[in-house]
């Protein structure tokens, strides 16, 4: 089943359940519960966290959940608690803080928390449409969150719809008569980008002849989609952040901020939470991003939408005397292929038929084209070919590796989840987000769920 998971960062953090995890270092996989009152981090065996690590003192450091993040202070350890490289005695940091205690790279972080919203009655929100289950779940959270200013993080492969879905949530905002403003995070080059997002004044770099108004200036009072914010240069990060927790940024080459009345939905089909946990993406970022989180769905995992899909795609290329006929052999192709390009690859698909076609077609006689070397149900050779794009030949091996190593990391590890994540070297969570990206978390149980079901 998709998650769909809704966080809240105006409650206090201390109402909240937290996490800490160990990601690096003798104890890599530790993991456990954070109390209210905080934790003790040292190598000596009464403190609550305890650590091998030769370089950890004896007591360490503690950590505690406060009303804006985690307090973090070093009890006068010998090698010192670092956080970025640099030594902290006390600070309060954010929600995916990571810092180094001795050689041991550990995080702590507020943990998931679900939140039961039923399905909507509707068959579409904006311009995307479904009957299925996961996407109807999909819709009664947008139209809830459309209603607010909150930020919105749709997370999902290359073409699954996710900037028809940030359009549908500008259009059903009460800022819907503001602009719409796209703004792709991986297509300005990292000179640039700071100057095309937050803008430039006169002479602030070689070139700069005039002053420019940047993204943010564009969509005041309106919507910023920020697509593939995965692919923001980490140095850009916290400027981003400011804009989302003050409502200003500073343009390229001035000193006085300028105020801006923005919402923000981002996306992008690269894997945010794992980035978190490999320092590629600020966790503070991404928790005040991720206010609304929204994973959608693959073509492949959305039983049931693929006929309306079709009916839909044929009507807007003047074909929807063709609906009827719909089915047969044709429609069953349709069915087994795995579509990698997802909802945009049978778009065009379907156009491509029609443009093909003759008068007297059917659906059943449509000139249908598919990538034989995806739909054929043997397993591909190794060998690249520059039959398509980079990146989506890139997604499709990526995705063909992943589910081939979990499928047989699971089957080495008797379906175990946490026994699994020990022979990968993955965190337990890490690793429950990849098999439900692949669409195999229903073969691995917890090691909590195991033991229970061995009890007489």
């Amino acid at each position: 089943m998709q998650v769909t998971r809704v966080t809240n960062t105006a409650l206090p953090v201390a109402a909240r359940r937290a996490r800490l995890r160990v990601l690096d270092g003798q104890n890599a996989g530790l993991e456990i519960d954070l109390p209210a009152v905080g934790v003790v981090i040292g190598s000596e065996k009464t403190c609550d966290v305890v650590l091998t690590d030769p370089w950890v003192s004896r007591r360490h450091c503690t950590i505690a959940p406060s009303v804006t993040g985690f307090v973090i202070t070093d009890l006068g350890s010998k090698n010192g608690t670092t956080i970025d490289g640099v030594t902290v005695s006390k600070v309060t940091a954010p929600p995916g803080v990571m810092l180094r205690v001795g050689k041991t790279l550990v995080q702590v972080m507020p943990a998931d928390e679900a939140i039961d919203i039923p399905a909507s009655a509707a068959d579409h929100f904006g311009a995307m449409r479904g009957t299925s289950t996961v996407m109807r779940q999909i819709f009664a959270i947008l139209e809830r969150a459309s209603r607010t200013a909150a930020p919105v993080l749709f997370l999902g492969e290359s073409g699954t719809g996710k900037e028809l879905a940030a359009r549908a949530v500008h259009d059903a905002s009460p800022r819907k008569n503001g602009p719409f403003v796209v703004f792709d995070c991986g297509a300005s080059t990292e000179t640039l980008i700071e100057s095309d997002l937050f803008g430039h004044t006169k002479g602030a770099f070689t070139g700069a002849a005039g002053e420019r108004l940047g993204a943010f200036a564009a969509a005041h009072g309106g919507t910023l989609f920020l697509d593939e914010i995965g692919d923001l240069p980490v140095a850009l990060q916290p400027k981003l952040l400011r804009m989302l927790e003050a409502g200003e940024v500073i343009p390229l080459g001035s000193r006085k901020p300028e105020r801006y009345d923005v919402r923000i939905v981002a996306a992008t089909h690269r894997d945010v939470f794992g980035e978190v946990a490999r320092g590629g993406f600020r966790g503070d970022l991404y928790y005040r991003l991720a206010v609304v989180e929204v994973h959608v769905p693959p073509l492949r995992q959305r039983h049931g939408d693929l006929r309306a899909l079709v009916n839909l795609f044929l009507e807007r290329a003047g074909a929807a005397h063709l609906i009827p006929t719909v089915g047969g052999a044709a429609m069953e192709r349709l069915e087994r292929y795995h579509w990698p390009g997802n909802v945009r690859e049978l778009r065009n698909v379907i156009t491509r038929a029609v443009a093909l076609s003759a008068p007297d077609d059917t659906f059943e006689s449509l000139p249908i084209l598919l990538r034989p070397t995806m739909a054929a149900p043997v397993v591909e050779a190794s060998t690249a070919r520059a039959d398509r794009p980079f990146h989506e030949a890139k997604d499709a091996v990526v995705a063909r590796f992943e589910r081939e190593y979990l499928e047989d990391l699971l089957q080495r590890a008797a379906g175990n989840l946490s026994q699994a994540a020990r022979l990968a070297g993955l965190e337990r969570k890490f690793l429950y987000k990849v098999l439900e990206r692949a669409g195999l978390r229903s073969k691995a149980v917890d090691a909590t769920d195991a033991d229970a079901s061995d009890e007489p």
